[in-house]
């Protein structure tokens, strides 16, 4: 018998049994993409619009693809698709639009439907309508989740299963990313406001979780008034300052304020927008709309295949796709930094 016969059939029913898996797999895919998709747009912000294109470009063909346009206050459907400006034609080219009325209309089975809100306003209108197929709520702030979760007992029916894709990374990359920047700082010098609270939590956990652990400097700034003073307590006991997606990140004034406290010191700051990073912050891990677009999908997926529903949603960070340097910051800081493509590989390898 040639010997070489029995590892040949080896390899090529292994080849066939991984030939079938994945065409399994593009099979389950396909069937998801496939699947109804209601999509509810609560304003007319670019980033919405580019999120909402690219969940109509990677919809599969022979799936349902509708779109539901709000009006002011996420109420009443827009009556006109008319008065979109050229941008919202562009972005939802090749969508159909109808009523919210219409939308709540319930589909069949095999159609696998699924709510994907985009936008808080949005959300508020997909929490509270009628109907028990699985919701994405998608381009959130965690704070704006938080607000959601305290006005809005609807989100926790028990009925209905629910997604959030929140639009910043979790404070673990945030920490990850400076520790990639800064391997032998650990002291991180953070302001905030009162209504930050979410967000300073999930900071302070992820600090005293890590290895070794941060020495986590937080300051309040009930105003904008006060935001030069709690400056100077935090800069003098920092390496890095951090700005979090809140009102004082969300500020551009507010934001400035930290980016000139930390030059007159020699700090760097990070933070999570790439607006950050062009007004002076020397780096940001962040995701573009059509890259949480991606991930709203696949959280739609699981939300879809899950069980019955329950209580708590299932929230997720954006994941970060990207990181955004300064190279003019880091010179200027006398820093030498890995590439940005050389820092996201660092982000995602834990993942």
């Amino acid at each position: 018998m040639n010997p070489v016969l029995p590892p040949l059939h080896r390899r090529l029913r292994h080849a066939a049994r991984t030939l079938l898996a994945a065409s399994l797999a593009c099979a389950a895919g396909a069937a998801f993409a496939a699947a109804s998709l209601t999509v509810l747009m609560g304003d007319d912000m670019a980033a919405s619009s580019e999120f909402v294109q690219r969940l109509r470009a990677d919809q599969e063909p022979g799936g349902r693809f509708e779109l539901v346009r709000l009006g002011p206050g996420g109420t009443e459907p827009q009556p006109a698709a008319e008065q979109a400006t050229d941008a919202e034609r562009a972005a939802n080219a090749g969508v159909r639009t109808r009523s919210l009325r219409a939308a709540s209309s319930p589909s069949s089975s095999a159609d696998a439907p699924l709510t994907m809100a985009v936008g808080p306003a949005a959300a508020r209108a997909a929490v509270e309508r009628p109907g028990q197929e699985p919701l994405v709520l998608a381009m959130l702030s965690r704070l704006e989740y938080e607000t959601l979760k305290a006005s809005s007992p609807a989100l926790r029916r028990a009925d209905r299963r629910v997604g959030v894709l929140l639009r910043d990374p979790a404070m673990t990359d945030q920490l990850a990313l400076v520790n990639a920047v800064l391997p032998q700082k650990h002291r991180l010098g953070v302001v905030a406001t009162p209504e930050s609270e979410p967000l300073v939590r999930e900071l302070q956990r992820a600090a005293q979780g890590a290895n070794p652990a941060w020495d986590l400097r937080v300051e309040y700034a009930p105003d904008a008034r006060s935001i030069a003073s709690a400056l100077r307590l935090v800069v003098p006991q920092s390496d890095a300052l951090l700005v979090l997606p809140d009102l004082i990140g969300d500020n551009q004034a507010a934001t400035l304020s930290v980016l000139r406290a930390a030059a007159t010191a020699g700090l760097p700051v990070f933070g999570a927008s790439e607006g950050l990073v062009r007004s002076g912050g020397l780096a940001a891990a962040v995701s573009t709309p059509s890259q949480l677009a991606q991930q709203a999908r696949q959280l739609g997926q699981k939300v879809a295949s899950a069980g019955n529903g329950g209580n708590a949603p299932l929230v997720e960070a954006a994941t970060p796709a990207t990181v955004r340097v300064n190279a003019t910051v880091a010179r200027g800081l006398g820093l030498r930094l890995p590439e940005e493509r050389e820092l996201t590989d660092r982000l995602a390898a834990p993942r």
